[in-house]
């Protein structure tokens, strides 16, 4: 998505499309107001209805979502981006599993974060309270539509969604089920609100300050650069997942090969697979024939520096010459950039250049080598002797995310539970004035 088409016309949007904005952002937030209210049992409750009801209506839900795949196999959907809006149902079981999953999670809202008795008697306390009005910006990613749904439930705040026209007649289904079973646990649907229309209610959505209170997009780069430079409502930066697996001098090869496949292989279109292999040449004789192999039999288009490209004719793998644009490409795809560093300052030096700051790796079992590593690459997930694919906020044990952020203000990382909580100054004291 260009930054034109992610903010709209020129113009900006007309004064309708505003207005459908305004209206939508009121209803949740009145709806916020009634959520910032419920008790932790109401809200798991009401988790577990939503749950029950995704399954319940999973044939309804993978019907309008072969819709949308079929839309997309018309237009040139790549196999990549196919991957990321399929939902079939073990994928819907799994997204239904996620907000039970939400459900057994401690609730946030109401946490003293630190407190004490002053000198003078006052008693202060800074608790967890909900955002508000938490709005997505996202793209083919219907999982999104119910994580959201589920985390912002669970941290008290309603969410407005406005996902791609990719994957439009799955949300519409999606978000029906979940308001509906909302409605049915007495709760207001306004909890859970589909932004539907053109690129103009982006805009209008994003400078919707007062009436959101926070803006989440995810997505690939263009999307998200033009919701962060163009929005007057707060953002949280999602980056993009130019992720790197280097391995080390003193890497276990086993290892190394068993973590570079599955970083890259696992399942490629999503943000935390690796797409850079670094080898340190002392190692990169024995590791790289075997690798490369390995990952060519998976179906890998690879693109090899120079001393990388002697690893791969020793293969007898098909690879072209890397160049520093492959070197930047988050490829969402079965094709990865490799290349040989002299030593691990070469490595850090790369990353530094090419990486999106999401999730790098190092396989070693040199303990030094790690603890410079994980000090010195600026990253908001670092990994020792395992899969850049573990940077997920359902394998942190949070039980969802509703995006990693890239950034380094207020929430670094898988977002969940607490990061969509702010916190409120609570002062008690019994008469004391200030003199």
């Amino acid at each position: 998505m260009s930054d034109r088409t992610a903010t709209g016309a020129d113009q900006g949007p007309s004064a309708v499309v505003v207005e459908q904005v305004r209206v939508l952002a009121e209803a949740a937030r009145t709806a916020s107001r009634r959520l910032a209210l419920l008790s932790r049992a109401e809200k798991d409750a009401a988790l577990h209805a939503l749950a029950d009801a995704l399954d319940a209506a999973t044939d309804e839900v993978v019907a309008a979502n072969e819709r949308d795949l079929a839309r997309g196999r018309e237009h040139g959907m790549p196999e990549s981006l196919q991957d990321r809006l399929r939902l079939d149902p073990p994928r819907v079981a799994a997204v239904a599993q996620a907000l039970r999953d939400i459900a057994a999670l401690p609730d946030p809202v109401g946490e003293v974060v630190r407190g004490s008795t002053l000198a003078n008697g006052l008693q202060i306390r800074q608790v967890r309270v909900p955002m508000g009005v938490v709005g997505m910006i996202y793209e083919a990613r219907p999982n999104v539509t119910v994580d959201a749904a589920g985390l912002g439930l669970k941290s008290g705040n309603a969410v407005i969604l406005r996902g791609g026209s990719a994957a439009a007649e799955t949300n519409r289904a999606t978000v029906a089920v979940l308001r509906a079973a909302l409605e049915r646990q007495g709760l207001p649907a306004d909890a859970v609100a589909l932004l539907d229309g053109g690129h103009s209610v982006v805009t209008a959505l994003m400078t919707a300050r007062g009436l959101v209170d926070l803006l989440i997009p995810r997505g690939g780069a263009d999307l998200i650069q033009a919701v962060v430079t163009g929005s007057t409502v707060p953002v949280i930066e999602t980056g993009i997942g130019n992720c790197h697996v280097y391995v080390d001098a003193a890497a276990d090869l086993d290892k190394a090969l068993a973590i570079a496949v599955n970083a890259k292989t696992h399942r490629p279109s999503v943000c935390n697979a690796a797409e850079s292999l670094l080898v340190h040449r002392a190692v990169a004789d024995a590791f790289l024939p075997k690798a490369l192999a390995a990952l060519a039999a998976e179906g890998v288009v690879l693109h090899t520096d120079e001393r990388a490209s002697a690893g791969a004719r020793a293969a007898g793998v098909a690879h072209d010459a890397a160049t520093d644009e492959h070197f930047a490409t988050e490829f969402h795809g079965l094709e990865m950039s490799v290349g040989v560093v002299d030593d691990l300052d070469a490595a850090l030096t790369h990353i530094r250049r090419f990486g999106s700051g999401h999730t790098e790796a190092i396989v070693t079992e040199d303990r030094g080598a790690a603890r410079r590593f994980t000090a010195e690459v600026d990253a908001a997930a670092v990994m020792v002797n395992a899969s850049t694919r573990f940077t997920d906020g359902g394998e942190f044990g949070f039980g969802a995310e509703i995006g990693i952020s890239t950034q380094k203000l207020h929430a670094r990382g898988p977002m969940a539970l607490p990061e969509l909580t702010s916190t409120k100054w609570v002062v008690e004291g019994d008469g004391q004035v200030r003199v």
